[in-house]
């Protein structure tokens, strides 16, 4: 449930970025279309600044020094890279807050920030950033978590609930496990596309075909998904224990791209246990698939 446009302003009432790429932009144009004040934004790049200011409705360009003197809530969206220092070259004021977007990077490297006593955390928004003006008309729905401590982490969560977003609150020490989980549904979607895709183009179509055939296939998994859970939602012959289907398709792959086989298998006996939990197959057509999986390994490739 969101929060009155006036109230969210209250929560932090002078929001400064300091950096401008995708994910600045989208989360400042979020925020301020959601009512709260993005009062300042720094960045190397002076056209990505004003790209982010003219998105908001009275942000101002300033340097680094300026954003951190004079907002209470400073988001800092350089590339992960850039993060320690830039924070470690700011002089900080006691009291404001200081986060950074990074799903990845530890909060510790706001270190100096939090020595010269701001409050510091974590706040990363689970979303797909290629497209920042896609990206700030969508962010709401998504799960933002949050990694801070008291009274920061309550106000965050404020802030994101004002979004429209669900707040997930990760412990310390477990960034990088954490990022690294979220690639599984997003980028490596785009993977396994694109092998699908590869093999389509095999028979002379496109890769625009491919996707017009795949793109409702996959709204239908997603969809599967919402309403079944993971393992009832699975679809495919594991699903179903159709051994003699993955055997067949294993050959096939192997007379095109052995790689593309082998990755074919690898796929096929994680999807085992998924087909079990949900009960569609028993122990018996398990090893079975596994079996014909085990024996298409041992082939030369």
């Amino acid at each position: 449930m969101t929060m009155p446009h006036t109230e969210l302003a209250s929560v932090f009432p002078k929001i400064g970025f300091i950096g401008a790429g995708r994910l600045g932009c989208a989360l400042a144009w979020c925020l301020d279309q959601n009512g709260a004040h993005v009062h300042a934004v720094a960045s190397r790049s002076v056209d990505s600044a004003n790209a982010l200011a003219t998105g908001c409705s009275a942000c101002a360009v300033m340097s680094p020094q300026q954003v951190a003197d004079e907002c209470d809530l400073i988001f800092i969206t350089t590339s992960d890279a850039a993060i320690a220092p830039t924070a470690q070259s700011i002089r900080w004021r006691p009291g404001s807050s200081v986060v950074h977007c990074s799903g990845a990077t530890e909060v510790q490297v706001l270190g100096k920030a939090l020595a010269e006593g701001a409050e510091v955390g974590g706040f990363h928004p689970m979303h797909t950033f290629a497209d920042p003006v896609t990206a700030a008309r969508t962010l709401s729905g998504c799960v933002i978590t949050i990694e801070a401590g008291e009274p920061l982490s309550q106000r965050l969560s404020r802030l994101a609930m004002a979004l429209g977003c669900t707040v997930n609150h990760l412990p310390a020490g477990m960034r990088v496990r954490y990022h690294a989980s979220c690639g599984f549904a997003s980028q490596f979607v785009n993977v396994l596309l694109a092998e699908g895709v590869r093999a389509w183009q095999s028979w002379g179509s496109t890769e625009q075909a491919a996707l017009d055939a795949f793109l409702p296939m996959l709204r239908g998994t997603v969809a599967s998904i919402e309403s079944s859970g993971l393992a009832k939602g699975m679809p495919g012959p594991v699903s179903r224990g159709d051994t003699h289907t993955v055997e067949r398709h294993v050959q096939a792959l192997g007379d095109f791209d052995p790689e593309m086989a082998s990755f074919y298998r690898a796929l096929c006996r994680r999807s085992v246990p998924l087909a079990q939990k949900a009960g569609r197959i028993d122990d018996v057509q398990a090893a079975s698939i596994n079996s014909v999986l085990d024996a298409a390994r041992s082939l030369p490739e």
